[in-house]
């Protein structure tokens, strides 16, 4: 059957019968019988109703979606996939592609589209709304297949899951979970909306049934007993990442593999690259049978995991509550460690849907024939039946117990609430519906009376009347805002196309989609100088500015200079009480604030969506740049190496804005020197973020049990992007030199040593009274390379207060470690006088 897709099966003609029996025997090729929730979902589906899916993960619902996907094929009709993560998003276009042909599959997700005119398209959830607002009932959407649906009482993301409910009457649903709970005003709405018939198929019934099972050992025995009873392999849940981490570094104790299985995971891992202090923990963890899985981790980390586990190689993994988002890694038990979470507001007890999308990954389809749940008691609960165990049935030496109390603000469970949530049902689904500038931009720019379409999408959503109230208030003030901004137009009579309103801008066609603070960015490029020694890095930061912010990284950028700070007082003499004033105006770095912010203001008035979206000045691109440092770094500066994912998409988000924001037209040598640098430093930290971009044009399966290649690209290929990574290897030297931080310069050469160093500044400074850092410093002129076979010798002058240049760092560049290491390796070999 290889080669042959679905697209070869549709029938003709394609009426319901002949769609299903088509799709049926292709599954039967496949040695896959159809379970009866899957029977009678396909037949609602083929026959045009919508379906509401609400059956146990593992239970098939990906394989009711293809045959959807088939089924509106067969109909002439374009049909999309929305998932709520870009990662799900991809694997699912992949997947697809494999059963209908790439050519036949598109993907959107917002910062980037291929081949979007295909008649399957994977969107991301916010993409689909947008359409939805833009084109309403005129949109060319048949089908829509939403998964993971409980993300609709998302409170930041829902409102684009109920929004092509609302707008896309013309339109087929499949609405999909593990953990809908009571659905019946979808039921009806949908039905009311699109006036075709909707099916609930719902099952308790899991393929892999699961047994529960309540510990009161320390965690550690009851990982081992499990290990022991071939019931692994087994996901620690754990609710912070750190967590994560120290509870793989403690089963480092327990032998999990045979040598064998060790020799199996060696063979597998092959040449892959852990470049970092997180990837040389995992390397240790995972070739001991052990993995980590959370969102912290870079991109190629957790595939990394996510292919030993599928390979069955890894029998414990250690991750975080994030697993439960639709990520393909078998599992035969799930251990929770706790029953509680802090969710950011609060500690509170897991709800019924977070345990049911965990619990629900246990068992897997065609390997296990029961997955196993186990829950631990809460630590001081432990210790104290230890002890009680240690006194025996004595009743003095039980009254003796001194019983450990939980700590502070802990919020409790005991069996009693492990076997409440096994029964309870999901949460309703609660609406999260949001008025926005973008919302009424899109309807305004429809065809057609905006009024009346703005007026049905405010009264007629899922909201309880109080709240829509407050949704038609918003709506109005935001419309006002419009028309005094001259950017709507009211007519007194309809226009050609029916309009009572139109927009007197031309939005980009992208609008919504992309970031929507760009059209400010391309107005700000213009207050700046491009005679201005720091032009390049403005501009950055302007870009900057119009990404959201990576929380953790701006935390611990603050930390650091409040603790810089408080160093600073502490050697100045200033008092404690003054000191703690003092320190609350200590923030992280804001680079270009005050001149941007007034800047946004001005434009705000003149186009008032943005005000949707407030500006945040930050540097965390122009800090890495400016202290001249390697990712690695950077992340152990700030102390991020648990999530030093985060890192990397926030520097990967900012090259791709950069790339699709700034004009050629304004693009200076220095600015287009810091993009390929920026590009250069993303791929060699982790090449995978590209590798899949570049994938999408040529979608190939991939075999989990033939070894990991981490295709790189020479990081001196690209000889610009590289010249920059010797210059910032070259001026990190000349900043701690200026600083006399000669034992960090004894560490990056041990050759010369911190000694070495010291007694060259010292021979500097006889000569000159200071070591200047400024634009010129790092600039091109003042490096030399001489180019030669294996290497470059290089020169970086110092930049001296007498303009001599008499004085700098002589170096050499190896070419072949540099593409090895994915990073400049530099080996001074003197600093001195010319």
């Amino acid at each position: 059957m290889e080669g042959v897709t679905l697209i070869d099966r549709l029938p003709n003609p394609a009426d319901p019968d002949s769609l299903f029996e088509s799709f049926q025997s292709w599954v039967e090729e496949r040695g896959i019988t159809l379970y009866p929730a899957q029977e009678e979902a396909l037949i609602e589906v083929v026959s045009g109703a919508n379906v509401i899916l609400a059956t146990p993960t593992g239970s098939g619902k990906s394989l009711v979606a293809a045959g959807a996907h088939f089924a509106a094929l067969g109909r002439d009709e374009v049909s999309f996939y929305t998932a709520p993560i870009k990662a799900l998003v991809s694997e699912k276009f992949f997947d697809l592609c494999a059963m209908f042909g790439s050519a036949n599959v598109g993907m959107m997700t917002g910062d980037a589209s291929v081949n979007a005119d295909a008649p399957i398209i994977c969107c991301t959830a916010e993409v689909l709304a947008n359409i939805a607002l833009r084109d309403g009932a005129d949109a060319d959407v048949g089908l829509v297949v939403m998964d993971e649906f409980h993300f609709y009482a998302e409170p930041e993301r829902g409102w684009a899951w109920q929004i092509p409910l609302l707008e896309l009457p013309q339109a087929q649903f499949l609405l999909m979970s593990a953990t809908l709970g009571d659905v019946t005003r979808f039921e009806r709405d949908l039905t009311r909306r699109t006036g075709r018939p909707t099916a609930l198929v719902s099952s308790a019934e899991r393929p892999v049934p699961l047994t529960y099972e309540y510990r009161t050992t320390p965690l550690h025995e009851t990982i081992e007993e499990l290990l022991s009873v071939q019931k692994a392999p087994v996901y620690v849940v754990h609710f912070t990442q750190a967590a994560a981490m120290e509870r793989a570094q403690s089963l480092m104790s327990i032998n999990v593999c045979t040598k064998e299985e060790k020799a199996k995971i060696a063979e597998l891992i092959g040449g892959f690259r852990f470049t970092t202090r997180f990837g040389r923990n995992l390397s240790r963890f995972v070739r001991h049978g052990i993995g980590v899985h959370h969102a912290g981790m870079l991109p190629k980390y957790r595939r990394l995991v996510e292919r030993l586990a599928q390979a069955g190689l890894l029998k414990v993994i250690c991750g975080t509550d994030t697993l439960g988002v639709g990520v393909n890694v078998p599992i035969r038990t799930v251990l929770f460690t706790a029953l509680s979470k802090y969710d950011g507001h609060r500690v509170r007890r897991l709800r019924a849907r977070e345990f049911h999308q965990i619990a629900g990954r246990a068992g897997r389809a065609g390997y296990d024939t029961i997955g196993y749940v186990v829950a631990q008691a809460p630590e001081h609960v432990v210790e104290n039946e230890k002890a009680l165990a240690k006194a025996g049935d004595d009743p003095k030496k039980r009254r003796k117990v001194v019983r450990k109390k939980p700590p502070e603000g802990f919020v409790s469970w005991d069996e009693d609430t492990f076997v409440k949530l096994q029964t309870a049902e999901p949460e309703p689904l609660q609406s999260r519906f949001q008025v926005s500038h973008a919302m009424l931009l899109s309807v305004i720019a429809r065809p057609g009376n905006a009024f009346q379409a703005m007026k049905k999408l405010l009264t007629d959503n899922h909201e309880d009347r109080p709240r829509q109230r407050r949704h038609i208030t918003q709506a109005i003030a935001i419309y006002r805002s419009l028309l005094a901004g001259g950017v709507v137009e009211q007519l007194g009579e309809p226009d050609e196309q029916g309009r009572y309103a139109r927009l007197t801008v031309d939005l980009q066609e992208d609008f919504a989609l992309n970031q929507p603070l760009s059209t400010f960015a391309l107005a700000a490029f213009e207050l700046l100088d491009p005679a201005s020694p720091s032009y390049a890095l403005d501009v950055l930061s302007v870009i900057e500015a119009t990404l959201d912010d990576p929380r953790q990284i701006l935390a611990a950028q603050e930390n650091k200079a409040r603790g810089e700070a408080i160093a600073q007082m502490k050697a100045d003499g200033v008092e404690y009480d003054e000191r703690m004033e003092l320190i609350q105006e200590v923030t992280y770095p804001r680079p270009l604030e005050e001149h941007l912010s007034a800047a946004y203001e001005i434009y705000r008035r003149g186009h008032p969506w943005v005000g949707d979206h407030p500006l945040r000045p930050k540097s965390v691109v122009r800090d890495l740049y400016e202290r001249a440092m390697t990712f690695v770094e950077y992340v152990g500066f700030y102390e991020l190496a648990r999530t030093e994912g985060l890192v990397l998409r926030y520097l990967s988000g900012a090259y791709k804005a950069l790339q699709q924001t700034v004009p050629e037209s304004i693009k200076t040598d220095d600015l287009v020197d810091l993009i390929e640098w920026l590009g250069e430093l993303v791929r060699q930290v982790d090449s995978s973020l590209l590798d899949e971009w570049e994938q999408l044009a040529n979608p190939a399966a991939t075999d989990v049990h033939t070894a990991i290649e981490e295709r790189t690209v020479p990081v001196t290929a690209n000889t610009r992007a590289f010249r920059v990574l010797v210059r910032n290897a070259m001026f990190r030297r000349v900043e701690l030199a200026a600083l006399g931080r000669h034992a960090e310069l004894g560490e990056l050469d041990p050759d010369l040593g911190a000694d070495g160093w010291a007694a060259a500044m010292d021979a500097y400074h006889d000569d000159h009274d200071e070591l200047r850092t400024g634009p010129d410093a790092r600039g091109p002129k003042l490096l030399l390379i001489e180019p030669e076979p294996g290497r470059w010798l290089i020169r970086q002058i110092f930049d001296d207060p007498a303009g001599d240049h008499d004085w700098g760092i002589s170096a050499e560049v190896d070419l072949a470690a540099s593409d090895e290491a994915g990073e400049a390796v530099v080996r001074v070999t003197a600093v001195d006088r010319l």
